[in-house]
């Protein structure tokens, strides 16, 4: 028989087959440092508790360093009859210790054990997330000076609707991904609860400190108490963490999507808004003018990737009993793939926005197309005393004959717009045209020059802190 640490009990080596089918090395290996940390401060947690001796808790510890540094260097072979990180981890520290080695997992199971390595690895990995989305939000908020006096159309179905500043969009991202901060930090509420200690499903009758070991790992809470997983049984089955990470995940895909895609077309001829750096483009193995968006493109279909990690964990969680099923094994490779896919994303955008332009000259030469300027129109005549619905009719006609003379409602005399309707007075040429409307704009959050620059000057503060 093979050295299996749960063969006991067996009279059968497990078939070869079964050994490769059933590995989880070949994806979890990367869990080696948490798993060492964690491994650590049990070891730790059992010497104050009285089961492992002050001598023996150092050789472990000692032992597990170098065994990560090994690890680090690529230099232990991965085994699939060891199966996972963990047995490779303890196989190698009783290789090297023999007893005091076998006494490390007193008081735990692989089950609490796996939970509380990938709960440490995904702390990790949203924190590297959450500075990767305020590096964007920077990104953004630093082309706000550069393009104060830009103006762009605002869209809604693709079609022109109202202008707004230049830095609004870029602040409309800075609030997408703030929400998506937000959305980690909460989730992270969640991931900071310790499962260890939890052992197989039902706790131990062994004197452990899960408390201790809660504070030695920074499972603690807002009030800075040690967070322990307070049911056993749900410990062994709870991936509601990974899910939601997943979840998150998924959503600043979202985001970058909706984003990259904006650009792609803003890049286009047809919009012309945008030049995107060469050095994020790439051209056309047969057309020698093209600069295609090709980083845009790939963020905007690597979403894709991560929302059907959404689907596989959930679908994955939705039909296990209590407690630990090897189900749970297949969770790795869901949050792996989505960390991974967006991290990689992420840790572009920030260069792409710092380095695009925009084409002011094609901007501007289009900027009174689409009558931007209705809905201010409109609000003039609220401010007349007009019903809503009555100036929204009033406009629409004039916006009619305007297409009829193929003219703007700025060029529309005030005669014409008398007709229309017999409110109108001379200082209605202050509330058409764009510049007007923008300068015009004051509600709070609105696109208007006065809202965004005060939004932009808090934006500058917030992200400094």
């Amino acid at each position: 028989m093979s050295a299996k640490p749960w063969g006991g009990a067996f009279d059968e080596k497990t078939d070869p087959l079964v050994e490769k089918f059933t590995e989880s090395i070949s994806f979890d290996h990367r869990l080696a440092p948490v798993d060492i940390r964690g491994s650590q401060a049990h070891a730790r947690m059992l010497t104050k508790v009285g089961l492992l001796s002050e001598q023996e808790c150092q050789l472990i510890v000692a032992t597990l360093d170098t065994i990560g540094g090994e690890i680090a260097r690529g230099e232990m072979e991965w085994k699939t009859e060891l199966e996972d990180i963990h047995m490779h981890i303890e196989s190698a520290l009783i290789q090297r210790i023999g007893d005091v080695g076998r006494k490390l997992h007193t008081g735990r199971s692989r089950n609490d054990q796996v939970s509380t390595d990938l709960k440490l690895y995904v702390r990790e990995c949203l924190t590297q997330l959450d500075q990767l989305l305020l590096e964007l939000q920077r990104a953004f908020v630093d082309r706000c000076d550069g393009d104060a006096d830009v103006v762009l159309p605002g869209f809604t179905h693709l079609q022109r609707a109202q202008p707004v500043m230049a830095a609004h969009y870029w602040l409309a991202y800075c609030e997408k991904f703030q929400r998506d901060r937000d959305r980690l930090a909460d989730c992270l509420k969640r991931v900071n609860v310790l499962p260890l200690g939890a052992a197989a499903l039902a706790g131990t009758s062994l004197p452990i400190d899960r408390h201790e070991s809660a504070q030695l790992l920074g499972f603690v809470a807002d009030d800075l108490s040690p967070a322990v997983a307070a049911n056993s049984l749900d410990v062994s089955s709870d991936r509601d963490f990974l899910a939601e990470a997943i979840f998150d995940m998924s959503l600043i895909a979202v985001h970058l999507s909706g984003w990259a895609e904006e650009w792609i077309l803003w890049c286009t001829t047809e919009f012309g808004f945008l030049k995107l750096p060469d050095a994020y483009t790439t051209g056309s193995s047969i057309m020698p003018q093209k600069r295609n968006p090709d980083v845009l493109e790939l963020i905007r279909g690597k979403s894709a990737r991560v929302i059907a990690d959404v689907t596989q964990i959930l679908t994955l969680l939705k039909g296990l009993p209590l407690a630990y099923n090897r189900d749970l094994q297949e969770d790795k490779l869901a949050f792996f793939d989505a960390f991974d896919t967006v991290y990689a994303c992420v840790e572009l955008a920030p260069r792409v926005v710092r380095r695009a332009k925009l084409q002011l000259e094609s901007i501007n030469a289009r900027l009174e197309e689409g009558f931007l300027d209705a809905t201010t129109l409109m609000e003039y005549l609220i401010s007349r005393g007009v019903p809503m619905r009555t100036g929204h009719e009033v406009v629409g006609k004039l916006v009619r004959l305007c297409e009829s003379k193929g003219c703007k409602l700025a060029e529309l005399s005030l005669p014409e717009l008398q007709v229309a309707c017999d409110k109108i007075e001379a200082d209605v040429s202050n509330y058409v045209g764009v510049r007007n409307v923008v300068a015009r704009l004051s509600s709070f959050g609105s696109g208007g020059r006065n809202p965004v620059l005060e939004r932009v000057a808090s934006w500058k503060s917030r992200l400094q802190s």
